[in-house]
């Protein structure tokens, strides 16, 4: 774990840059949207952060989280959308945006894509420089499927993205190290850019992880760019995020030290000054 960061808010952005962060776990209850919330609001200290929920509406908390604007289904995919009906389409949640399905819990699915590129389209139109993607597969899963086939996989499409930095999010618990090892392997396996990988075990309870947890951490940190914790929360667990709940102290410490890993990520990556982003094509205009 590294333990050299800068002290105070994060250093904005270069006007032109974009940062993608796609958060992605290889199984549920990892703490993923509960990462994606604290993680995007230390970020938007360095540039205008929207959360992306890619989760299904009935099982998804950030309606919950972020109520307010017209949500997804303001912003059909197949067509282009002028960037003020994008931001209209954005609840708010402090200084973070977020794309999320507004609709009651019980409306018929929505048809939201699977391409991150889309995503992207949708960040960079909206004007954001900042991308938190909540994403929703399966990374060990995704990873091993398409390097077994030749598929290209969700994982890839995320980790390929311009100035993307891979999150990886695991409980931290025996059984949750060896499930995010196990990733983590199958991504190197696939030539995935691991380098630049910051992974994050969530404590489930207030004591001191297993030795297994600890040991598993120090064997990931040689691998990837970094490994954080996020420690236990107990008012986030017992309430969550909605309404005005508040983390604790030393859970926005913390966050804040995964933010800054994130941003150092980049900049060791790409340079102190991240490059200008690439501006996507248009959609085509829908047929008359």
């Amino acid at each position: 774990m590294r333990d050299t960061y800068a002290s105070g808010a994060p250093v904005a952005l270069p006007a032109d840059a974009r940062l993608v962060v796609p958060l992605m776990a290889a199984t549920g209850g990892t703490g993923r949207s509960t990462l994606a919330c604290l993680l995007a609001a230390e970020l938007a200290a360095a540039g205008g952060t929207v959360v992306m929920d890619l989760g299904a509406r009935p099982v998804s908390p950030w309606p919950r989280w972020a109520p307010g604007g017209a949500g997804l289904a303001a912003v059909p995919a197949d067509r282009p959308h002028a960037r003020a009906a994008i931001r209209a389409a954005a609840a708010r949640r402090g200084p973070v945006d977020v794309l999320t399905d507004a609709r009651e819990w019980h409306a018929p699915p929505l048809r939201l894509p699977a391409e991150p590129a889309a995503w992207y389209q949708l960040g960079a139109a909206g004007g954001w420089q900042l991308l938190v993607a909540d994403t929703a597969h399966p990374v060990a899963h995704d990873v091993l499927a398409g390097y077994r086939t030749g598929g290209r996989g969700l994982t890839r499409a995320w980790c390929e993205l311009p100035f993307a930095v891979p999150v990886l999010c695991a409980a931290a618990t025996a059984e949750g190290v060896r499930t995010l090892q196990r990733a983590v392997t199958a991504m190197g396996a696939a030539g995935l850019p691991l380098r630049r990988t910051v992974a994050v075990l969530v404590a489930v309870d207030s004591g001191r992880g297993p030795a297994a947890v600890r040991a598993a951490a120090e064997e990931l940190a040689d691998r990837l760019y970094d490994v954080q914790e996020l420690p236990h929360d107990p008012a986030i667990r017992a309430h969550g995020l909605a309404g005005g709940a508040r983390p604790r102290g030393r859970t926005r410490r913390a966050a804040a030290r995964i933010a800054e890993a994130v941003l150092e990520a980049a900049r060791t990556t790409w340079g102190e000054d991240l490059p200008p982003a690439p501006v996507p094509a248009p959609l085509p205009a829908p047929p008359a």
